[in-house]
């Protein structure tokens, strides 16, 4: 793909893309027109205007384009000043490679945005050249992202592996060096699958990769192959040409618009790339004798479990969400896609966690609430229907543990425990549980405890572990209760979960005990519950109601 960016100096290089084709043909014609006396100036004026814009568009995509980082500024620039005939005639590179060809700063920041778009974690490319390109799309890959880079040159490899290694990004990036078809086949193998496929190598291949990624399920259902030089110079529709490489990206371009098994968008950038994502199955591409034609083959309702579990549309509340395990529930649920009322007692703790979501581009609002309170969970619910119309999700998880010996337990901190841990979650059942009961929909999902199974110990907590007891019993009645009118309720039992609280020197010995007790090793962290609560906000837990899911590092076992 061609990089060069404007086109400043036309008369010095040779023209690649067809809008450079574009303004050369207008050129000559403007310098026909002024050397002739006799041409009008009206069409003199729509020549200059007509070059104007075509000269000036790629020079205004490079400005408006985000910039590019630092190491990729540095490859491109180590490409375009690099020697690359001496290095073919030193016979380092086994083809004259141009440096024309490099993907530069606006295409590469256009794959770079695909990555983000399709959410890819696995990406491969065909045909690397200086690896401008494969460090672009690394970059919006996730920590635990990889790119795999099919490349024949040996060469390229030792060109670019400096400027991968300093870049954060360039360890996501593996290339392998030999015939791209012969990868294939060996990831096919393998049965490796990608979200995503940049094709830019041998333009007469480029039918052999694409029919050898999807007949092989190289690549995800819903995964994007994106293949550059789509246009080819024009030469794909000029009727004219007969330049070997454009009739075969013509015969690849109209191969793809017939394939039945993918939907495909051509994208005039530079040479032109082409968009293809790869389709659901139907039953007009499979074997009808073949294909049980159910609800596990089309995805209930036409979803696919992963879609399932998202909450678009929803709108969620997670009490005691100030820190914590709420707050990590208020994040989960939003992330999933519902709206979120963040409620805690600690005003200034509920509106830092809803500014939090709010950066991450998720609707929340901040509620002050005290559940042990009948009117600040009655406000709560209707300063959330007030705002969203409805409630969706009630996430229950505000509690409170005063330790102490069972001996010494007072009447004022049994009282205290339960009307936090078992009167407040009834109460926000209750308020959440109308508006659900009157729509004929809702999911509440209460948090209570291991201890509803098991008695932790050493430490000494008889209140709290008699509470969430309850809870447990107030989850199943209320789940059995309300199932057949739309409403189901279920429950997260924790185990020990590791707060810097925890870290301090005098618990040391305790936190070894709670070790030596779970079969996981370690304690709990607030991340390990965050799909759970996903799972049963979502459409793919309908059928479960009054379960008490227990994530505890298998410390209940013992």
């Amino acid at each position: 793909m061609s990089s060069m960016p404007g086109v400043p100096n036309q008369k010095s290089r040779v023209s690649d893309t067809p809008l450079e084709f574009i303004v050369e043909y207008l050129s000559k014609a403007k310098d026909i027109a002024d050397s002739n006396v006799n041409v009008p100036e009206e069409l003199k004026n729509n020549l200059q205007k007509a070059l104007d814009m075509a000269s000036g568009l790629d020079s205004y995509l490079e400005r408006m384009t985000s910039q590019e980082s630092e190491p990729l500024s540095e490859l491109y620039k180590k490409t375009v000043c690099h020697d690359w005939d001496q290095a073919y005639k030193e016979g380092k590179t086994k083809f004259r490679l141009p440096k024309e060809c490099i993907t530069g700063h606006v295409e590469g920041q256009v794959l770079k945005m695909f990555v983000h778009m399709c959410k890819a974690k696995r990406i491969l490319e065909i045909g690397m050249f200086s690896g401008y390109g494969a460090l672009s799309m690394a970059e919006a890959l996730p920590e635990d992202g990889t790119l795999i880079a099919c490349e024949l040159e040996a060469y390229l490899m030792e060109f670019v592996q400096p400027i991968f290694d300093k870049s954060p990004h360039g360890k996501k990036i593996s290339v392998k060096i030999g015939s791209a078809m012969d990868s294939l086949k060996e990831l096919a193998e393998a049965g490796d699958q990608f979200d995503m496929v940049f094709i830019d190598a041998d333009k007469g291949n480029y039918i052999n990769y694409y029919k050898f990624l999807l007949d092989n399920n190289l690549l995800r259902v819903g995964g994007v192959i994106c293949v550059d030089n789509s246009l080819y110079k024009g030469r794909v529709y000029l009727q004219d040409s007969k330049d070997e490489n454009g009739l075969a990206l013509r015969d690849f371009n109209e191969s793809v618009s017939k394939d039945p098994r993918v939907e495909q968008v051509m994208i005039p950038l530079r040479d032109g790339i082409t968009i293809v994502r790869r389709l659901p199955p139907s039953l007009a591409t499979c074997t009808m004798n073949r294909v049980t034609n159910d609800d596990v083959f089309r995805g209930l309702r036409g979803k696919p479990i992963l879609d399932r579990l998202r909450l678009d549309g929803k709108v969620a509340y997670v009490t005691g969400a100030g820190q914590g395990i709420g707050r990590a529930f208020a994040h989960a649920l939003g992330e999933a896609g519902a709206k979120v009322a963040i409620v805690d007692m600690d005003q200034g703790k509920a509106e830092a966690v809803a500014e939090e979501l709010t950066h991450k581009g998720i609707p929340s609002m901040a509620f002050t609430a005290d559940i042990s309170k009948p009117e600040d969970v009655q406000k709560m619910v209707d300063a959330i229907v007030a705002k969203w119309a409805t409630v969706h999700i009630a996430c229950n998880n505000a509690g409170i543990n005063m330790n102490s010996a069972s001996e010494e337990t007072s009447l004022e901190e049994w009282d205290k425990t339960f009307n936090v841990n078992l009167r407040g979650t009834f109460m926000c059942c209750q308020a959440a549980g109308r508006v659900m009961l009157k729509q004929g929909y809702g999911k509440i999902i209460n948090t209570a405890s291991m201890a509803s199974l098991i008695v932790p110990h050493p430490q000494k907590q008889l209140a709290y572990n008699a509470s969430k007891v309850g809870v447990v019993k107030l989850t199943q009645t209320l789940g059995t209760e309300w199932i057949d009118r739309g409403v189901r309720v279920n429950c997260i039992s924790p185990g020990i979960v590791d707060t810097p609280l925890i870290h301090s020197e005098c618990l040391k010995p305790l936190v070894q005990r709670w070790l030596s007790d779970i079969p996981a090793g370690r304690l709990a962290h607030v991340t390990d519950l965050q799909a759970a609560v996903v799972y049963l906000a979502s459409d793919a837990s309908d059928y479960m109601t009054g379960h008490n899911l227990v994530i505890e590092g298998g410390q209940s076992l013992w």
